[in-house]
């Protein structure tokens, strides 16, 4: 089952999310560039190797995420709450991950850091322009 094109949009619209990973110990957020990859359903970033969040990932794959757009106007509230597993592509997923990442942030400088993806398992979007509390869901 394909993802819902509202979400895409609201997906396509933004370019950061924020990332919930959790150690074993304790809940860690932080904010990534993100670029999505429609055919696999999935968010492409980037992050440096030495990070909390990225080290979380290695311990503990299931990740939390949300993008958000911020108004005050209570009929304009759209986000995205989602779950997913994050993991480095394998070698063959590696350059199409990349190539998808660079298209979209074509300035950003990779160093020494890690390319990482998301494949989402549950998304969950409201769009009040749709209707108060109008939520659309979408599972794997």
């Amino acid at each position: 089952m394909h993802i819902d094109k509202q979400i895409i949009s609201f997906i396509k619209k933004h370019h950061v999310l924020t990332l919930a990973t959790f150690d074993g110990n304790e809940i860690y957020c932080s904010n990534l560039f993100y670029a999505y990859d429609m055919e696999n359903n999935a968010f492409i970033f980037y992050s440096d190797a030495d990070t909390k969040h990225f080290n979380d990932i290695k311990n503990n794959n299931n990740v939390a995420a949300s993008i958000v757009l911020e108004t005050k106007i209570i009929g304009k509230i759209q986000g995205l709450q989602l779950n997913g597993i994050a993991t480095q592509p394998t070698n063959e997923m590696r350059k199409y991950c990349h190539k998808i990442y660079m298209t979209r942030f074509p300035y950003a400088i990779t160093g020494k850091a890690c390319l990482c993806r998301i494949e989402i398992i549950f998304a969950k979007y409201t769009n009040n322009m749709l209707g108060f509390g109008k939520k659309i869901i979408w599972k794997k």
